[in-house]
């Protein structure tokens, strides 16, 4: 079942204002979620949508609180969230980073006491369209064992890095799990398997079971101990950057909120001549492109590339939806 952008877009839309979302904020996260399902990240578009609900319900997520400047030093803010919605405060952080790259070549914003900012290359794209090279990331629940552990104590913290490019940005979006809790969900939701072992069951048996290991909590690392590692080093930095509460703190809470998120950009016209960036990046391309496959008729990309031709094909042809999942925003 497909369905077309600006349908999804609507109902979105439509469910926000119903629960109180100023018309302005509303449209920003209808799209961001739409944009999400648009892209192929359906596991962080119309597959989280309910969930975003159900956190607004609780009151996790308060509609309309506004981000607060709490701190500057130079090119670096420190904000906080006020548990307004992930997805505005995020980008309205972003925003407020590329502003600062504008101002001052390079801008850097950490930002608390947040609510989960769904799909988080959504804030690459921003940045690479604004003309900025990007680093974001954010800290979440204990949802992943650190490597040699049997319990899950670190967050599977999400690293998105954008570089602009005419031709379409180069956008590296990634959790520090081999497979992302989203990718689980899809994976379970379609009746399938894992290509490869992706955590641990119950038993702490490798398994590319994805509900198992939904169940155990136990995904691998990316990387292994490398992957490990980089969450924990991510997760330290956010938190002090931010003031914000660590994966250990927000692990005290029933729920995951309260998570603290980083922002940094820099403009890449005022660093380099014209055009530089768009040569380094175009010849780096060529020659990935060149790489001999592994198994013929299979081709290399680059972070971002399939996205641009799965956001094409859905434009065309509309955007896939889980029906069940549909249907409960039609309920709502």
């Amino acid at each position: 079942m497909r369905i077309p952008f600006e349908k999804l877009y609507q109902e979105f839309l439509r469910v926000l204002l119903k629960k109180g979302f100023a018309e302005e904020r509303a449209e920003l996260c209808a799209g961001i979620f739409a944009e999400s399902s648009r892209d192929g990240v359906y596991s962080h578009g119309l597959n989280k949508f309910p969930l975003f609900i159900r956190d607004i319900d609780k009151g996790h997520v308060h509609v309309n609180a506004a981000p607060e400047k709490v701190a500057r030093f130079g090119a670096f803010e420190r904000w906080d969230g006020n548990y307004g919605p992930g997805p505005f405060n995020a980008h309205f952080c972003m925003n407020r980073t590329i502003e600062l790259a504008k101002e001052q070549g390079l801008g850097c914003v950490a930002l608390r006491n947040t609510n989960h900012w769904m799909r988080g290359g959504t804030y690459g794209w921003q940045a690479a369209d604004a003309g900025c090279l990007a680093v974001c990331f954010t800290n979440t629940m204990p949802n992943m064992p650190p490597w040699g552990g049997a319990e899950p104590r670190i967050g599977n913290n999400p690293l998105v890095i954008a570089v602009p490019r005419k031709g379409g940005h180069i956008v590296l979006d990634m959790a520090m799990s081999l497979f992302s809790y989203g990718k689980l969900g899809v994976t379970r939701s379609h009746g399938e398997l894992l290509p490869v072992e992706g955590g641990h069951d119950l038993e702490g048996r490798l398994t590319r079971d994805p509900d198992a290991i939904l169940k155990s909590m136990r995904p691998l690392p990316a990387g292994y101990w490398k992957g490990s590692g980089l969450a924990i080093m991510l997760d330290l930095l956010v938190t002090i950057l931010s003031e914000g509460r660590s994966t250990s703190v927000i692990g005290e809470i029933d729920d995951e909120k309260g998570v603290s998120q980083c922002f940094f950009c820099l403009d890449a016209e005022k660093q380099h001549q014209p055009g530089y960036v768009e040569q380094i990046t175009n010849t780096f391309i060529d020659y990935l492109h060149a790489t001999i496959p592994l198994h013929e008729g299979e081709s290399v990309y680059y972070p971002g590339e399939r996205t641009l031709r799965t956001r094409q094909e859905n434009i065309a042809n509309g955007i896939p939806v889980d029906e069940k999942k549909w249907q409960q925003v039609l309920d709502m």
